[in-house]
């Protein structure tokens, strides 16, 4: 009986060990078999995204801290950072295999950008991220007065001379002179009206009167005088009215405008012209009414001192002839002769 009992018991004790060393062993299996697969998925990277970093530098390489990083996608895909206090930023999960569009921003620095692609897993560092000082752009505004720049004209055109001591001061060689005041045009006439040059040259005039026996003064001295105060107060009037009085009333330029270009027949042309035509303060051409008018004006003036043989119509309009004539003279001489001379002055 003992001896049954003995071997039902070691039978059991052996399939138990059986057992037991089947199941350790197919528990060492799925260890074996779990712990690389386990490994495997600890170990393993993020296969759809990458990282994107860098450092944002001035070209003294000093760190730029708030900057803002832009990472633009193709589509609306947008990412944003700022960089940190050492210029540093990180994008940690951009999508991988997109082309990005990298945008740096600073206060006070020129725009950055770049393009740039993350592989799967990868760090893509971006290198070379420097800004540039924006430079400091100033807009200045000119303003200006056109009285100031006509005054500025006026004044060169006062010291111009020919040979260096003869006034030419009603001729501008401005391409585009400025329109003179009322005052201004007032005041080159007294500039021209109180010249040596002016007394200088009625005296040599009423000489040539006096010889000529021009008008019905005495051949004498006093008939000379009589000839000077006459030419000075036809030099006045006419001065006064044609470039002063009626250019401020009629708005009338009473200047020479000297051409110096194009063929010999369009300066004579215009040198002619301007006996009969002026320009405008308004920059338009327009018929001479100034210089006409001061003629005629002028030698009717002149009616109330000239000899009593003088004072008749053939007298008026043949002075007016004559200071026509004279006009275009003056213009042909100042086209081709003395604008050659003369000393022109600056502003």
């Amino acid at each position: 009986m003992q001896n049954n009992t003995q071997a039902v018991s070691n039978r059991f004790w052996d399939q138990f060990l059986k057992l037991t060393t089947m199941l350790v062993l197919i528990a060492l299996g799925g260890v074996l078999v779990a712990a690389p697969v386990s490994a495997q998925s600890a170990e393993a990277p993020n296969t759809t995204t990458g990282r994107i970093l860098g450092t944002v530098v001035d070209t003294s390489d000093d760190p730029i801290p708030g900057a803002t990083v832009v990472l633009q996608g193709p589509d609306s895909d947008r990412l944003t950072v700022v960089t940190k206090d050492d210029g540093t930023f990180v994008f940690d999960r951009a999508p991988a295999e997109i082309a990005y569009q990298v945008t740096v921003t600073a206060e006070g620095f020129a725009d950055w950008s770049s393009s740039v692609t993350v592989e799967p897993a990868q760090d893509k560092t971006l290198t070379d991220v420097k800004l540039r000082i924006l430079a400091v752009q100033r807009a200045v505004t000119v303003s200006y007065s056109s009285q100031e720049v006509a005054a500025q004209q006026l004044k060169a055109e006062e010291h111009q001379r020919v040979l260096g001591f003869i006034p030419n001061i009603y001729v501008t060689y401005e391409p585009h002179p400025e329109p003179l005041t009322a005052k201004m045009k007032f005041q080159l006439a007294y500039k021209d009206l109180t010249h040596p040059v002016f007394f200088a040259r009625t005296a040599a005039w009423a000489g040539v009167e006096q010889a000529a026996g021009l008008r019905n003064y005495p051949q004498n001295i006093r008939g000379y005088g009589e000839r000077l105060g006459t030419g000075l107060a036809d030099g006045v009037t006419e001065g006064l009215i044609g470039n002063a009085i009626l250019p401020s009333l009629l708005h009338q330029d009473p200047r020479y405008f000297y051409q110096g270009s194009g063929t010999k027949k369009s300066r004579a042309l215009h040198a002619i012209l301007a006996a009969f035509v002026c320009k405008g303060d308004n920059g338009e051409t327009q018929p001479n009414y100034s210089t006409w008018g001061g003629s005629l004006i002028s030698s009717s003036i002149s009616l109330a001192y000239y000899p009593s043989s003088d004072r008749n119509a053939r007298h008026v309009f043949g002075n007016f002839g004559i200071g026509m004539g004279l006009h275009v003279a003056g213009g042909l001489a100042q086209e081709f002769i003395l604008g050659k001379f003369t000393s022109r002055g600056k502003h």
